[in-house]
């Protein structure tokens, strides 16, 4: 049990890292910071499968087409619309936006026997926590505005919340479809699915990147190019594919219900990187925020078990 733990707030460490690397590489575009992370998952595993560290099949048509699906809506296009979102509000309101997708998972793939009325606790916890954190917000953009900046210049905060909500909407639908599919295909194993949607992950991501990412000269021109590469590979590797190694191990020793609160770590750990990468502790608001949705997603996956 205390491995499946570890692996579980490991898994959590390593996801909370996608948060604050748009803050890092603020001068890179987010499709650049979304098509290289996501390209590097998909040499990941297009090397797991040539080298062979288990034995894999190639999909079928029908299944390869399923994984591109799902890649867009779990992997490039969520992650192009959460690195959107950072740009424009911040880290820490879509950090707890991304952080209720159990809840919404919970909420529309709920079990019949559950009562909606066990559900209401946490969701006012959220609720409340959300609310207290955007508003958490508002004074820095107030004080923005008093300063002089035009408005062209303030921080498109409105924008970045509808991003943020958007890329919990598609990791949602992804948790489900895939789940389901997953269920209709009990011959696929984990490795095999992992795998097969890290290389239209990386298709799909490379894509991306030659419509609409910058040019290889641009990116080479950049002062910080090499620290881009460095971190497109480390989050490829360790916040894709590793972490969902590390989270398989997790589901296979823990029981459903303990590895849902575990999930609750992604979001703790993407706020405590945010914090200290500006170097300062959270404000009163923001810690109570926190708490709150803490405390929501808990006593929702509590109810649900």
């Amino acid at each position: 049990m205390l491995r499946g733990v570890l692996a579980g707030l490991a898994a959590g460490a390593l996801w909370g890292l996608v948060f604050v690397v748009p803050r890092v590489l603020a001068q890179f575009s987010p499709v650049d910071l979304a098509s290289g992370r996501l390209a590097a998952y998909g040499f990941v595993a297009t090397a797991a499968m040539v080298l062979g560290l288990r034995v894999q099949r190639l999909p079928t048509p029908a299944q390869a087409l399923a994984a591109f699906g799902l890649s867009v809506l779990g992997f490039w296009g969520y992650y192009l619309l959460l690195v959107l979102a950072i740009r424009d509000a911040g880290v820490e309101v879509p950090t707890l936006v991304i952080g209720t997708i159990p809840l919404w998972v919970m909420l529309l793939g709920k079990p019949g026997h559950l009562r909606w009325t066990a559900l209401l606790p946490g969701l006012l916890l959220t609720a409340l926590g959300l609310a207290l954190m955007v508003r958490a917000q508002h004074p820095e953009l107030a004080a923005t505005a008093e300063a002089g900046v035009g408005a062209a210049d303030a921080p498109h905060y409105a924008r970045g919340l509808a991003l943020a909500v958007a890329a919990m909407a598609s990791w949602t639908a992804f948790a489900l479809l895939n789940a389901a599919w997953l269920k209709r295909h009990p011959e696929v194993n984990a490795t095999e699915w992992t795998n097969w949607l890290g290389v239209a992950t990386g298709i799909g991501a490379t894509g991306l990147w030659l419509i609409a990412g910058s040019s290889a000269a641009e990116i080479a021109a950049q002062p910080q190019r090499g620290l881009f590469v460095t971190l497109c590979l480390a989050t490829g590797f360790g916040s894709a594919w590793l972490a969902t190694v590390l989270w398989t191990v997790a589901s296979r020793r823990l029981s459903p219900s303990l590895c849902g609160q575990l999930i609750v770590s992604e979001t703790l750990f993407a706020l405590l990187y945010s914090y200290a990468w500006d170097a300062r502790w959270p404000t009163a608001a923001q810690s109570v925020a926190a708490v709150l949705f803490t405390l929501g997603i808990l006593a929702s996956i509590r109810a649900h078990r």
